[in-house]
């Protein structure tokens, strides 16, 4: 050992400071005096809630540190903390996200797996077809139906320019799902409509040129107005990419809200199994419980012995028209339709 090294001490050692001996605790606060809201719009990493429902109370807020990368979407129901004034400029944090009672899924196209959630917690769909102009076709209706059944929404029909055709024809395929129709052509009051979203939470879907936004606007008529508020939440603008929930006019905050879908450009339903559909209806979910392992439900020939064909009077109808679903979702036939087709505005 060399003179030099030998007239060092430990004292000389330059020790790295350690993260200290205090160690870290998974103890979260509880936010007791967390506030209940309800998501109305996303733009990236920004959502616009409403403090108990109320659309006057709106606040701008991100997703607090401890909720990592939990998804939240329109129609969430959750806990708030931080500054709720709902000033300009002022963010509070979402802490909590309640169960989902429903969910609107749909995945990018028939052979993608990962699903994305359209909408929350809503217990409606309403699906806007046009009876012409464009013209109507099954195929969007039927994959409409199928996500509402497996999400757990009521789903509804809804017409628009009735004045150009008939629409008995186009509901005649839907009768024995016990489908509610309504209509909303230009020479309609709306009155129906409203009287069957009132107290409700309703998502809206449908394709570009169908008159969704014109019936939005007559639902709500200071919507555009509505959605400025609802999305500038601090990062970004409206997009017809996003889902935003519209308060319908009224003095009570229980007469419901809408959630307008735009710039949803396909429908798949790669997520859904027959037996997905099939539990919607209770007569056809006890039924196919006689039905040999791994039957699809679609019929002969492929599945020579399914219990649905045993079923007689109004279940037999309606066991025929929900394998229509089957077969429209599974791309074995009907007016199958993957793609929506809506484009987005830039």
């Amino acid at each position: 050992m060399s003179r030099r090294a030998s007239s060092y001490d430990e004292s000389d050692v330059r020790i790295r400071p350690g993260k200290g001996s205090r160690p870290r605790t998974k103890t979260r606060p509880a936010h007791d005096d967390a506030r209940e809201a309800m998501v109305v719009s996303v733009d990236r990493g920004r959502w616009g809630c409403v403090i108990d429902g109320d659309p006057d109370q709106r606040v701008v807020a991100m997703r607090a540190r401890e909720l990592g990368r939990t998804p939240v979407v329109v129609g969430d129901q959750v806990s708030v903390v931080g500054d709720l004034s709902g000033k300009p400029d002022t963010l509070a944090r979402i802490v909590k996200v309640a169960d989902r009672t429903t969910v609107l899924r749909r995945t990018a196209d028939d052979t993608d797996p990962f699903e994305r959630i359209v909408v929350a917690n809503a217990d409606q769909l309403l699906i806007v077809t046009a009876l012409a102009d464009p013209p109507p076709r099954t195929g969007f209706v039927e994959r409409a139906l199928a996500a509402a059944y497996l999400g757990g929404l009521k789903p509804i029909l809804c017409l628009t320019k009735s004045d150009l055709a008939d629409p008995a024809e186009f509901t005649r395929a839907f009768a024995d799902l016990d489908l509610p129709v309504v209509l909303a052509g230009r020479t309609e009051a709306v009155d129906e409509v409203a009287a069957m979203l009132a107290g409700h939470l309703t998502a809206l879907i449908g394709h570009s040129g169908v008159g969704k936004s014109t019936l939005v606007n007559r639902l709500v008529p200071d919507a555009e107005r509505a959605i400025g508020v609802v999305s500038g939440v601090g990062k970004g603008r409206h997009t017809s990419t996003q889902s935003v929930a519209l308060p319908l006019p009224g003095e009570s905050t229980r007469l419901g809200w809408v959630v307008d879908t735009p710039g949803i450009r396909s429908f798949g339903l790669a997520h859904m199994v027959p037996d997905d559909i099939i539990d919607a209806f209770g007569d056809l979910r006890d039924a196919i419980e006689d039905c040999p392992r791994g039957c699809t439900h679609l019929g002969p020939p492929a599945d020579p012995e399914c219990a649905l064909d045993e079923l007689t009077g109004h279940s037999y109808r309606r066991a025929m028209a929900v394998r229509g679903l089957l077969a429209a979702v599974s791309g074995h036939g009907g007016d199958d339709e993957a793609s929506t087709d809506e484009p987005v505005t830039p």
